[in-house]
């Protein structure tokens, strides 16, 4: 089921994500729904708390172009995109690595606003699946990009926050608009 994305400044947004205690069948059928929300947004990622849940639930997948990435190991093995995306994951902790780069970034929550993150450039991500299992994922790229703005999601931190003083500057009318219409 498609489910709806709320947009900045829904509160919930900003909120820290309840840690997942235990994976249900509510909690199984949530990440299908966010797969399906995710995919039919065109996203590349996307949070519980960007369907209104405070959990800490995310999906990735950037499978649609494995060039995007140079490496990527799963519990020390190389592995492939295709084998691990659509990546579902849960209480998430990172540990960051590699030089810090900026690219382009957007967010289902924020629509037609895209800005210049800076984040570092390679991610160790330590992530619960649904399966019980616990998978140490290395990598870099736009993977390791999704998996750190997802994260963040989860913490009540958004990629607005990481934008240059400038960049906020120069957005600042259309975040008035937005708090104007969905607000």
């Amino acid at each position: 089921m498609i489910r709806k994305i709320v947009f900045y400044p829904d509160p919930v947004l900003r909120k820290p994500a309840a840690p997942i205690t235990e994976v249900t069948d509510e909690v199984r059928a949530l990440a299908e729904d966010m797969i399906e929300t995710m995919y039919d947004a065109q996203g590349v990622g996307l949070a519980a708390p960007q369907i209104g849940i405070s959990q800490q639930l995310a999906v990735v997948d950037v499978s649609h172009d494995e060039e995007c990435i140079t490496y990527l190991r799963v519990n020390g093995e190389e592995a492939t995109l295709d084998e691990i995306c659509p990546l579902v994951f849960f209480n998430p902790e990172l540990e960051m690595c590699g030089d810090k780069e900026g690219d382009t970034e957007g967010c289902l929550s924020f629509p037609d606003l895209r800005g210049d993150i800076i984040r570092p450039s390679e991610v160790k991500a330590t992530l619960q699946t649904l399966d019980g299992e616990t998978l140490v994922i290395e990598t870099d790229g736009l993977f390791a990009r999704a998996i750190q703005h997802e994260t963040d999601h989860l913490f009540g931190k958004l990629f607005i926050d990481r934008m240059s003083s400038a960049r906020k500057l120069a957005i600042k009318r259309q975040l008035k608009e937005m708090q104007a219409e969905y607000g």
